[in-house]
């Protein structure tokens, strides 16, 4: 019996030796300069037992800038859904503008709209746009395709009310970060396949692209493959890696992907999303869509959130609002 359980806490004892190698070579992958605490400490994976800690986490408002106008509205689509949104805006914004509906992250299963204060409020300010973000239902207690519905509602109403709130409808940009990237990526699918309502931009921060990232056997900071599993299982309804042909839920899966809006993807090359948005990039390339890619050296999942101050994090989301900036840009004919 001493024999037994000696090998057994050998064994568990290796495994812990190795797991702190591969941990250790993660870490030194990480730029210097972001090697905030925060993200190199292990933390729990993601599931059922951890997500409603992880929902408390996820909850805290970021600071909004100053001069920027907050409020609070309800989406209504033709049926009759409700969706809360969040609307940013300067009070000398010009009309019509630009608009961008924001989707935040959250794995499809944690967050609010407040988590992007810092971010959308920047948007509205440096680019002077109305920035809506949509407070959509969450996984598992509503897996696919309802948080997309409501991100679909809430499009569908932006274009009802661009009159009335001051917008030009050929001017209007998707965007997200992390799984809000992945949903705002199905949701420009979802448009172009049923024409409509416009999408005229794609604005893709580090998104949550493809299910099958689960069978790599990857290790990574912040966001790691034991959460990405429980996530997507929970948002699809049934294991995530498994066959899934329901068009929109999950966008890599999409054969064809001609016809989409031009697009940004940013991500880190440590990111666990890293490969599949690689791949996303370099099929909408191929299929004839406009898309640039930026890859941040030594950068993890959220870094630009956890060590905002850091000059590397500071100059990705400075390149983010250029690039909406520009995307965004009346275009002049002659």
């Amino acid at each position: 019996m001493r024999r037994v359980v000696k090998l057994v806490v050998l064994c568990a004892a290796a495994l812990m030796g190795a797991s702190i190698v591969r941990r250790r070579a993660v870490i030194g992958a990480v730029a210097p300069e972001l090697r905030a605490p925060l993200a190199l400490v292990p933390l729990p994976a993601l599931s059922e037992r951890s997500l409603r800690v992880m929902r408390r986490l996820t909850t805290q408002p970021t600071t909004t800038a100053e001069g920027v106008a907050v409020r609070t509205l309800t989406a209504r689509s033709t049926g009759g859904h409700e969706v809360r949104v969040v609307v940013y805006e300067r009070h000398d914004r010009a009309r019509p503008s630009g608009a961008l509906l924001w989707i935040h992250g959250g794995g499809y299963v944690t967050g609010t709209p407040g988590i992007g204060n810092e971010l959308c409020s920047r948007f509205a300010l440096e680019l002077g746009i109305l920035v809506m973000s949509v407070d959509y239902r969450l996984a598992p207690e509503h897996p696919f395709p309802a948080g997309l519905d409501d991100c679909y509602t809430t499009l569908g109403w932006l274009h009802t009310q661009a009159g009335a709130m001051g917008i030009d409808p050929s001017r209007v940009a998707v965007g997200g970060d992390s799984a809000g990237g992945g949903l705002a990526a199905a949701l420009a699918q979802m448009a172009h396949d049923r024409g409509g309502p416009p999408v005229c931009f794609q604005l893709l921060e580090y998104p949550m692209l493809d299910d099958r990232t689960v069978q790599r056997p990857v290790d990574a900071l912040v966001w790691n493959n034991r959460s990405n599993a429980f996530a997507w299982g929970a948002y699809l309804g049934h294991p995530a890696g498994q066959p899934d042909d329901r068009a929109w839920a999950v966008p890599a899966r999409r054969a064809d992907l001609a016809g989409l809006p031009p697009a940004w993807i940013g991500v880190g090359d440590i990111d666990l999303f890293h490969d599949e948005d690689v791949e996303y990039a370099r099929r909408l390339q191929e299929a004839g869509v406009h898309c640039e890619l930026h890859v941040e050296p030594g950068m993890y999942h959220g870094a630009d959130a956890i060590a905002g101050k850091v000059e590397s994090m500071r100059a990705f989301r400075t390149r983010m609002v250029a690039v909406l900036g520009e995307a965004l840009t009346p275009r002049v004919t002659t």
